[in-house]
């Protein structure tokens, strides 16, 4: 043996020797604890822990923002409008199908929804036992777990529906040195995923939750009804959308306009909405959609409007305009379209004793605007532009009556009988009679449906992903739109360089 190792050992054996006195005890049995240090071990140690975390799970859903702008500016129902063509950006690459990999929403929407999949993957890992191995135990346990299910579920068919082909895990958080790793998953399996992921949620959640904006059994089954929908499974849609309509634990309220204002929040037709408030203290431009208020209102704002005290709208930056393609598409008695699209022009001329005065939209100026999320008088607070309170309506009881006339107009074998009873039940309210019920069948009928759809939910961010997934984009967008291309938005050129995943086709 030669010296060094005669002196390695020996240096060994005193290591261990004053190791094993009490002075080494903080080397041999080190506390993160020691060193004010926390860790995985101090979470999830009672009830109170597990909810606190799920809340936390619904936070991204805050973040998403903008995917109901994008929803409608891509799309005939809006433009960009803003101040001028480099206002926002984002929007208006966009709108002028001009976007690229470099386009900061599509990347906030991107690491958002992944943000909310990594906080549901890290509380599902826990299921069974905390991050100590200690099971906690308490009453509604499972149907909490369903609620992380369903968040999960909808962040992925938010980015499936946005950028298809996406990378896809559920067992555990990831870490940075995980994402370098990342491979995109075929659309098929991440649908199978968010199937599972909400059938299991549906088994787990009650039909109703005592605290407003907590997801219930039918939210979930809507959602899936939808899911299967965009696959073109009519016949699993139909059956799943059919359990929320005849659960009669929704109604379409009387009076359309009342849907959004603050008091028809969490209303009758409410199934799914997105929370927001206007208590946050702080304010940040440079995370403008991640404070607790809903930034798309004050986008669509009429920018620089003044008037009486009484007049109920307050100013915004003339973002997300409607188009007149789209007022144009409502007809006479259609009491949706004054509850929708705001003409500033006539409004003033209606309302003389606001003294109202505004600055025309700079940019792509339409003259009308974004009613149902328009920003109200006493609906934010603080920095105002980054507070308001408004809900975004994500699921209401209408989209949940044409989604299910449309997959039974459809189905393998089509029922237009209750196709056209759901699709009038929603025309009888917009009209207050019945003198406009759709007779027709076929292909009309499911074209009607569709019509329908964009005339109910025009502005909540549905009409361009309808288009898309009924393939109806490029013949009503027209040449801007490059079919095999603008179906899906580009990966953001971030996460390539991260993970090296491949990109869109055409980007």
């Amino acid at each position: 043996m030669n010296i060094i190792m005669k002196n390695y050992l020996k240096l060994l054996f005193l290591i261990v020797t004053f190791c094993s006195l009490e002075s080494c005890t903080k080397f041999v049995d080190y506390n993160p604890h020691e060193e004010f240090k926390i860790t995985d071990q101090d979470y999830l140690k009672s009830e109170s822990d597990y909810r606190s975390m799920v809340v936390s799970v619904y936070t991204p859903l805050q973040w998403i923002n903008q995917v109901v702008p994008i929803g409608e500016i891509a799309s005939d129902n809006a433009v960009s409008g803003g101040e001028n063509a480099s206002d926002v950006l984002s929007l208006q690459q966009i709108d002028d199908y001009t976007h690229n990999a470099v386009n900061t929403q599509l990347t906030e929407i991107w690491q958002s929804a992944y943000e909310g999949i990594n906080r549901a993957n890290y509380i599902n890992q826990y299921k069974a036992a905390n991050p100590a191995g200690v099971a906690v135990n308490f009453a509604g346990k499972d149907a909490l777990f369903g609620e992380t299910l369903f968040l999960r579920g909808y962040y992925y068919f938010t980015l499936v529906k946005m950028f298809g082909d996406v990378p896809l895990f559920t067992d555990r958080r990831l870490s940075l040195s995980d994402s370098k790793s990342l491979k995109r998953a075929p659309k098929a399996d991440v649908y199978k995923q968010i199937e599972a992921d909400l059938t299991a949620a549906i088994a787990a959640l009650p039909g109703v939750q005592n605290e407003k904006g907590r997801i219930t059994k039918f939210a979930a089954q809507a959602l899936l009804g939808k899911v299967y929908l965009y696959q073109n499974k009519f016949d699993l849609a139909a059956t799943t959308l059919e359990g929320v309509i005849s659960s009669n634990a929704f109604s379409l309220v009387s009076n359309y306009g009342s849907i959004f204002l603050l008091s028809g929040e969490n209303g009758p037709e409410s199934v799914f909405e997105i929370q927001y408030s206007n208590t946050s203290p702080y304010y940040n431009w440079g995370g403008a959609t991640r404070g607790q208020g809903n930034y798309a209102v004050q986008q669509c704002g009429i920018r620089g409007l003044n008037g009486s005290s009484d007049m109920p709208y307050a100013a915004g930056w003339s973002t997300n305009l409607p188009t007149a393609n789209l007022a144009n598409a409502y007809q006479a008695g259609d009491q949706r379209k004054n509850v929708t699209v705001l003409d500033i022009e006539a409004y003033k001329a209606a309302n003389p004793s606001y003294g109202i005065s505004y600055q025309v939209a700079p940019y792509k100026n339409t003259g009308l605007y974004n009613q149902k999320y328009l920003p109200r008088k006493g609906q934010t607070s603080g920095q105002i532009e980054l507070n308001y309170l408004n809900n975004f309506r994500i699921i209401r009881y209408s989209d949940v009556l044409l989604m299910a006339a449309e997959a039974n107009a459809k189905a393998t074998t089509a029922n237009e009988t209750k196709a056209k009873t759901y699709l009038n039940l929603v025309r009888r309210r917009a009209f207050g009679d019945n003198n406009h019920d759709i007779s027709s069948s076929g292909t009309t009928l499911y074209n009607d449906i569709l019509l329908e759809r964009r005339l109910e939910l025009a502005m909540e961010g549905d009409r361009f992903f309808d288009l898309v997934r009924t393939g109806k984009a490029s013949a009503t967008l027209g040449s801007k739109f490059i079919v095999g291309k603008h179906e899906l938005f580009p990966i953001p050129q971030t996460e390539i360089d991260i993970s090296g995943i491949p990109q869109n086709n055409g980007y």
